[in-house]
């Protein structure tokens, strides 16, 4: 993302998105699906009936499933770089262009 010009407060901000006011209504439903999708520990239940109704206020329904094909994706990825030990942080911008 840094490579691509997004500034650099908003990719520090992404962990603490609820309290941060640099995104979007848009992008706040967007994370919050992409969390409620990711920590299914924590919530048990899945996605809620609310966050649906949220990201489906700025998104059609093929965009929704761009998006939850993404959070799944990446949900994968992460989970694989577990299995396989492989240590967060090695990217460097550009490394795979």
């Amino acid at each position: 993302a840094a490579a691509a010009g997004e500034a650099p407060v908003r990719l520090n901000l992404v962990a603490a998105w609820r309290g941060a006011t640099v995104f979007t209504e848009a992008e706040r439903a967007a994370l919050e699906l992409a969390e409620e999708g990711t920590r299914v520990a924590d919530a048990g239940t899945g996605v809620t009936d609310e966050v649906w109704a949220y990201a489906g206020k700025h998104y059609d329904e093929e965009q929704l499933t761009a998006l939850v094909i993404l959070v799944c994706f990446m949900n994968a990825v992460n989970r694989l770089n577990i299995i396989s030990r492989q240590p967060a942080g090695d990217y460097e911008p550009g490394q795979f262009h």
